[in-house]
């Protein structure tokens, strides 16, 4: 009997670039198959490519050994395939039948909604998975974990027989991973492919029956789960021993905080409900505290209430022994914090000239009466000339300039009058090795300055190329510290 699902030698370029190479993957029904591996390795332009979001370059991709060709995800769906995203995907302020039913509604002989049917149609799907939710609610007022296993149940319910799961735990409670686990494992038993992608290495271990690795855009491992351990995945995610890797990712980095420089901000016992608990943290000036989890771990929810975008619902934070209030971004920025968030564009105007994004946060000093675009625009230039963005242009629309250089101007915009803290998500996702390089290079000569710096990330190679002292984050909590000792990539990896 052929596989339920088989991807040989798939090949996926955008432009110029190739984010698949010859991937192949496998799946049987009644398994449950993990699909690790680091960010950008390839694993959601693979499973995009089975959901019908992209159509793949080269390869074959067959379903019960049939060759098919998806040009769109309703595609994929009539060959009974459905994706529960990481963000889900229900509307909150609709009934879960509702939601169970969108674009589904059964009509009566009027072509009116039957209201009653769909709730009983509902309530029995639930009932015949397991799930003890009221169909008559609103999805919103239900806890996340349920209603994620709400939209698991709508994927079934359209006849999927090929789920693909992207990182279905990460904000789940364990009680709720474990009621999640007891439906998936029901639904393996009664024949269905489960595809389980997750950055959690024990959850892949504790509920697949088999897990591929990729690496580089290529699928370069897959075995049973039965016989191997979390040291094995981290060892072909990163390719221990391969030449092509980075030495420094390989070797230890010896970490070494200013144990008697001031402590500049100070975090007490902080929590936000679904993101994040207890967390605690200190940072000292001319320190750069790096914060390592994989997606979903809560530090960029954390990153986002230390400039106010998130208030936390508990705890305290003190900047210099003072307990402040962070509650909107002005504030925050009133405090003499700063923040480069991982996405650009919630910072930065992108039709906007260079100058004007450079000096949108000061705005207020230079021009108290009316703009002064000359004043504008001699600052931006001091700081493109300082940071190398390019092309060094400021009046050149920040659009036109690539990732790296965005990055920059972002950083830009604060150096214009420095913080007592600089946040930063992300800092130097999707750039070329130059660029990183310069932001490195940034970052350090903003810490002999003697800023407090915090750097939140889901990389591991950012957090060791910046950090003098490291925090692990997983599920909300935070699980380690790494400090005055030597660390590498594969023990973060481990730890988170």
């Amino acid at each position: 009997m052929p596989p339920l699902l088989e991807l040989v030698g798939i090949t996926k370029t955008f432009g110029g670039v190739t984010a698949l190479r010859s991937a192949g993957f496998t799946l049987s029904a009644g398994e449950i198959h993990g699909l690790v591996g680091e960010n950008g390795a390839g694993k959601s332009t693979l499973m995009k490519i089975i959901a019908g979001v992209h159509a793949r370059s080269q390869g074959e991709m067959r379903i019960d050994g049939r060759i098919v060709r998806f040009t769109s995800p309703r595609d994929a769906r009539t060959h009974g395939i459905g994706m529960v995203h990481q963000e889900l995907s229900i509307v909150p302020d609709l009934s879960v039948a509702e939601n169970m039913h969108l674009g589904t509604q059964p009509k009566n002989r009027l072509g009116l909604v039957d209201w009653p049917a769909m709730r009983r149609n509902a309530a029995d799907h639930l009932a015949s998975l397991g799930i003890d939710a009221d169909p008559n609610v609103p999805v919103g007022s239900l806890p996340l974990g349920m209603q994620q296993l709400v939209e698991l149940a709508r994927v079934l319910y359209s006849g999927a027989r090929i789920i693909i799961l992207d990182e279905p735990t990460s904000a789940l409670a364990p009680p709720e991973v474990e009621r999640l686990f007891g439906l998936l494992r029901r639904l393996r038993d009664a024949g269905a492919g489960i595809i389980f992608i997750s950055h959690f290495l024990e959850d892949v271990l504790a509920i697949c029956d088999r897990v591929t690795v990729c690496r580089n855009g290529q699928t370069v491992a897959s075995e049973a789960c039965d016989g191997i351990d979390k040291r094995w995945m981290i060892d072909r995610m990163i390719g221990a021993g391969h030449d092509e890797l980075e030495e420094s990712y390989l070797a230890d980095i010896l970490l070494q905080s200013p144990v008697d420089a001031d402590v500049v901000l100070q975090v007490e016992r902080l929590e936000v409900a679904g993101a994040y608990g207890d967390v605690s943290l200190t940072v000292r000036a001319g320190e750069v505290l790096g914060i390592f989890g994989v997606l979903g771990a809560g530090q960029l929810d954390l990153a986002r209430t230390l400039f106010g975008l998130r208030p936390a619902e508990r705890g305290r934070i003190l900047l210099r022994g003072r307990p402040i209030r962070l509650s909107s971004a002005a504030q925050a920025r009133r405090a003499g914090l700063a923040f480069v968030a991982e996405s650009r564009r919630l910072m930065l105007f992108g039709t906007e000239p260079v100058f004007k994004n450079v000096s949108i946060s000061i705005l207020e000093r230079i021009s108290r009466l009316w703009l002064r675009p000359d004043v504008e625009r001699l600052v931006a230039r001091q700081h493109v000339q300082q940071l190398r963005i390019r092309p060094a242009d400021v009046t050149a629309t920040l659009e036109t300039l690539s990732g790296g250089n965005q990055q920059k101007v972002a950083l830009a915009k604060w150096l214009t009058h420095l913080p007592e803290v600089l946040v930063m998500s992300e800092p130097t996702r999707g750039m070329d090795v130059g660029a990183k390089a310069d932001v490195i290079r940034i970052v350090r000569s903003l810490r002999e300055k003697g800023l407090a710096i915090i750097v939140v990330s889901t990389e591991p190679e950012t957090v060791l190329s910046l950090a003098d002292r490291i925090l692990v984050m997983r599920k909300g909590r935070v699980v380690r510290e790494f400090a005055d000792e030597p660390v590498s990539k594969d023990r973060l990896l481990e730890a988170a």
